[in-house]
């Protein structure tokens, strides 16, 4: 009977796989925290005060994530703040993008 000897090669191979396990282990238990959106008159009034400034100070119709990243908030507040301006008549739809009215 012939035995496979472990080699040096061999043992190698096996402990950096067993150290990829311990990595990808790791990485999958980590976790992103999300903040919840408060949707209350004074939390909408201020989102739609940053949704206005941040179309004045573009001159020029943005889309939703465009608004987000200048105002450095999130789609969702944008949303909100958006509603906002709908209702007061502050702001209008121009092919798929927000303007001031």
């Amino acid at each position: 009977m012939a035995e496979k000897k472990a080699t040096k090669a061999t043992a190698t191979k096996k402990a950096v796989a067993e150290k990829k396990e311990t990595v990808k282990k790791a990485a999958a238990t980590k976790s992103t925290k999300k903040s919840a959106l408060v949707i209350d008159a004074t939390n909408a009034g201020y989102k739609a005060g940053d949704v206005y400034n941040a179309l004045y100070a573009a001159e020029k119709a943005l889309s939703v994530a465009e608004i987000a990243k200048a105002a450095n908030i999130s789609n969702e507040e944008v949303i909100l703040g958006a509603g906002w301006l709908l209702k007061e008549g502050k702001i209008k739809d121009a092919e798929g993008k927000i303007v001031l009215a």
